[in-house]
């Protein structure tokens, strides 16, 4: 929705998007029908649609909440410094994240999140000197696996960390792959 919607206009949106939430925590992205979000938000169907096209738009618009942890790329610092802010953004909005990116979420709902995630990382890799190659792709979806099993384990309490304990570990674990294709470009 362009520009800055009046307060009526917020809340409606934030019900919505509150009750997709809800539901998918109660019984999974791809059980979560219109209807349900509609009875949820308490709205009419004709004002959902006057917000959303469907529950994809509805759930998109909760992930694109995040888009202000994409930092400017930049080829200086340690690589990939967004993810400590990131992890911390999930510890104070975990129910959020754990309807949107944990089990009970879609498939589509993960690809998009690993979607934003793969071009954010190619692109401070790029900026850091690699270039487009196989073997940049590769690192890519390595650096993405290594983020998104970390996130989706802790966002459904499969494991006990800090946001610091987890960069740390992601750090760890991808640090000697990057630096290693960093220096053959």
């Amino acid at each position: 929705m362009p520009g800055n919607p009046d307060r009526r206009v917020r809340r409606t949106r934030q019900a919505i998007q509150r009750a997709l939430v809800e539901l998918i925590l109660e019984k999974g992205y791809e059980a979560v029908t219109v209807t349900d979000v509609i009875d949820r938000a308490d709205v009419g169907r004709s004002t959902f649609y006057a917000h959303f096209d469907g529950k994809q738009a509805v759930l998109f618009a909760n992930l694109s909440e995040m888009a202000f942890l994409r930092p400017a790329i930049s080829a200086d610092g340690p690589p990939f410094a967004f993810s400590r802010a990131m992890f911390e953004h999930v510890l104070e909005r975990r129910r959020l994240v754990r309807a949107l990116l944990g089990r009970r979420s879609g498939r589509a709902v993960t690809a998009h999140g690993e979607q934003v995630l793969r071009d954010l990382v190619r692109d401070e890799l790029l900026a850091r000197g690699a270039r487009a190659s196989t073997s940049l792709e590769l690192t890519v979806t390595c650096v993405v696996g290594a983020f998104m099993a970390l996130l989706a384990r802790w966002v459904d309490e499969e494991i006990t960390a800090t946001p610091a304990e987890l960069d740390e570990a992601f750090h760890a674990a991808v640090g000697p792959g990057v630096r290693a294709i960093l220096a053959r470009e």
